[in-house]
């Protein structure tokens, strides 16, 4: 019986690391494709039957990009927004989720009900009007139209990881705090953000990501090379007549890199369980 139970139990992990072994291969290919796609001549990617390793490695493609300071100028824009967007919203998100967790407050529920409606209409829908109020109010083709609109599409999520977050912190730390003569900001900053780390970093990564990958609304109210961020950059390099797939394969890479490191750097705070312990029985 223990025998057939072992065969059965190493059967079923051979099985699930098949699986994960098939699925990681998976996700790999198309990143390392774009990157060997990358380090060969544009010809050569064209040639049938296509190499896996490129025949002649070079880094022209990359050479290209840190060389022209219009596909530089789409990488500041993209910081520029992602940075100022996603600590924005994080303040926003630690203040509200906060006061949605801790107060009771005439027209709460119908707030709660607001940020949560919000969530159920596609971004995509509200291109046109942003756009109408973005020209009306003269913003068009400016950082602020960007800082604006991006604002509204990350907080009303982050309100809610956030809000979701401070309720698994127990009441008694803020009363703790506030009976040793603490205030109710201090409790906030010095005791309870510590704690929410986790859901601070995932509202962050969040944020940061929809902000930096983000294409429709960037590609509609912004108009000059000046202003124009890495996604509409990308579109950008497909030429009337000719792509050079190498180069864009490139400004791919690069653009990938900055939200692969932060999930990489962020990827233990998700699972640290920070909370575990805090108040003692």
């Amino acid at each position: 019986m223990m025998r057939s139970v072992k065969k059965y139990t190493l059967r079923s992990r051979i099985i699930i690391y098949t699986l994960l072994v098939i699925a990681g291969i998976f996700a790999v290919f198309p990143v390392s494709w774009a990157f060997l796609m990358s380090t060969r001549p544009n010809v050569e990617i064209f040639k049938w039957p296509p190499t896996f390793l490129p025949e002649k490695f070079t880094l022209e493609p990359y050479r290209q990009v840190f060389e022209n300071p219009i596909y530089l100028r789409f990488f500041l824009n993209s910081y520029v927004v992602a940075m100022v967007v996603t600590l924005s919203t994080v303040i926003v998100a630690i203040l509200a989720g906060y006061s949605f967790s801790r107060f009771n407050f005439p027209g709460k529920r119908l707030l709660n009900l607001f940020v949560v409606g919000t969530q159920m209409v596609p971004p995509i829908t509200l291109l046109i009007p942003y756009f109408s109020m973005i020209v009306a109010l003269k913003l068009f083709d400016t950082y602020k139209a960007l800082f604006l609109t991006y604002i509204v599409l990350t907080l009303p999520y982050a309100i809610l990881m956030m809000t979701g977050y401070f309720n698994t912190i127990s009441k008694e730390l803020d009363e703790a705090v506030m009976i040793d003569g603490g205030s109710r900001f201090y409790a906030l900053w010095r005791v309870l953000v510590p704690l929410a780390l986790p859901g601070i970093i995932a509202t962050t990564v969040f944020s940061f990501l929809l902000s930096w990958n983000e294409f429709a609304f960037a590609l509609t109210l912004t108009k000059s090379n000046s202003m124009r961020t890495i996604p509409v950059g990308i579109s950008l390099l497909m030429g009337q007549h000719a792509y050079e797939w190498n180069v864009m394969m490139a400004v791919s890479i690069l653009g990938s890199a900055p939200a692969l490191v932060l999930y990489l750097v962020a990827q233990r705070y998700f699972l640290a369980g920070m909370t575990v312990g805090a108040i003692k029985e």
